[in-house]
């Protein structure tokens, strides 16, 4: 009996705190909600969306031949389309639905056997695109084509195509951590280059008729205060120089919440304080590899960096259909994998396969999913960050030690026209 009313006050406590936070609780599950289904429904669906004002083209740039130049230009490129992060206000963001920035996608296609460089933008970045390419590459070519995409079928599976597809993301949860990155690629002997875009084009350039991979990613520019911000918590964690965690208000309502089921059970309350942080000197506490890893995190949060979506499909006509072809692109892409750092992975729920039941109608929706989300360039889920280093270490132009006749590329130097050229 005496159990009882104790049971009977600690719910009428509980009853008491419900009442007395619920103005704090409902407020905060309402916004959760309005920011998650509102920003979608401004950004596509209005009539006068964000996105609804959204042109692109997509340009194929083509290499110059016997190119000298290692991957380092393109991080001046890519610095170059950083330029295009915009700050908007409030009202722009949550009536017309400007809640993201302004993407590119950077597109590497293997089309049976022939690779191609493509870039998507929007129609306004044009100009600005080729002249960053230019300016490094005087000697490429930049054609607007139309998207490639509409060369195959709209929907995929059917009866005479498959793929297989996935998006990519990082092992660590620390997304400033960085891959092995062009300049650690470098024969031990001579201390040379070795490209890495080689096993890539291999990849790319050993498919048969009907076969094609594709490489995509989806890059939209971090401001630079943000990545500073970032990046200085994460030196701190690094160096152990972070500060204390502060308990801020979802976690003083858990702790009253926590204390008061505590209460309902006859357990003991007690409320949690600030912890307190013993700091080590630099050199104790870290490695020898810890100090790389430090230097690599350091380099790279130095640089601008991309929110990125990282994609591959492997798409082919059913008869030649060879997953073969898929281990090989992976294995390539798993060169730029670092144990120490950071490394590749494919997410698993993007995968196109199916588990236990269904198997197959699960396949079949995840295909069309994926081939739906690399026509739209989407880039909802789980995203990656990489540096203007990284993107240039996975995505540039081959050197010239790279042979292969897959690579599409001008025959011939253009040269300017003779002074003495008559004009009519």
């Amino acid at each position: 009996m005496g159990t009882f009313g104790d049971n009977s006050f600690s719910f009428g406590a509980l009853g008491v705190v419900f009442y007395n936070t619920w103005w704090i609780i409902l407020p905060l599950i309402l916004y959760a909600l309005f920011d998650a289904l509102w920003g979608d429904f401004a950004f596509v669906y209005s009539k006068d969306s964000w996105a609804s004002k959204f042109q692109f083209t997509v340009l194929e740039v083509i290499p110059p031949r016997e190119l000298e130049k290692g991957p380092k230009p393109f991080e001046s490129i890519y610095a170059g389309l950083s330029g295009v992060f915009t700050s908007y206000d409030t009202f722009t963001k949550w009536t017309m639905g400007a809640l993201a920035q302004d993407r590119f996608s950077l597109e590497l296609v293997g089309e049976e056997g022939k690779v191609h460089y493509y870039i998507r933008t929007h129609k306004k970045y044009r100009h600005l695109v080729e002249s960053q390419i230019y300016a490094h590459y005087p000697e490429a070519q930049i054609f607007e084509v139309e998207d490639y995409y509409n060369k195959y079928p709209k929907i995929v599976p059917n009866r005479d195509w498959d793929l297989w597809g996935t998006d990519f993301v990082f092992a660590h949860p620390e997304p400033y951590y960085p891959i092995k990155t062009y300049d650690r690629f470098q024969e031990d002997f001579t201390g040379e280059m070795v490209d890495p875009m080689a096993s890539i084009i291999e990849s790319l350039g050993s498919l048969g008729p009907g076969q094609n991979t594709w490489l995509q990613l989806v890059i939209s520019p971090i401001s630079e205060p943000d990545t500073v911000k970032a990046g200085k918590v994460l030196m701190d964690k690094l160096t152990g120089r972070e500060a204390p965690a502060k308990m801020g208000h979802f976690d003083h309502i858990k702790d009253v919440f926590s204390n008061a089921f505590s209460a309902l059970f006859g357990g003991e309350i007690a409320f949690k304080t600030a912890a307190k942080k013993e700091v080590l000197p630099i050199d104790q506490r870290l490695t020898p590899v810890e100090r790389d890893i430090y230097k690599a995190v350091q380099e790279n949060i130095s640089r601008n960096n991309f929110t990125t979506k990282m994609r591959m499909i492997y798409i082919g006509k059913r008869q030649g259909f060879d997953k073969t072809n898929l281990s090989s692109f992976i294995g390539a892409i798993k060169q730029f994998n670092d144990f120490n750092m950071n490394q590749f992975k494919p997410e698993d729920i993007s995968k196109t396969y199916g588990k236990i039941f269904f198997k197959e109608g699960i396949a079949a929706m995840r295909k069309r999913k994926i081939y739906d989300r690399y026509r739209r360039r989407n880039m909802d889920g789980d995203n990656i960050i990489l540096s203007t280093k990284e993107l240039a270490t996975i995505f540039h132009f081959p050197h010239m030690s790279v042979k292969s006749p897959a690579i599409t590329q001008i025959s011939s130097k253009l040269g300017a026209a003779p002074p003495n050229l008559p004009v009519q």
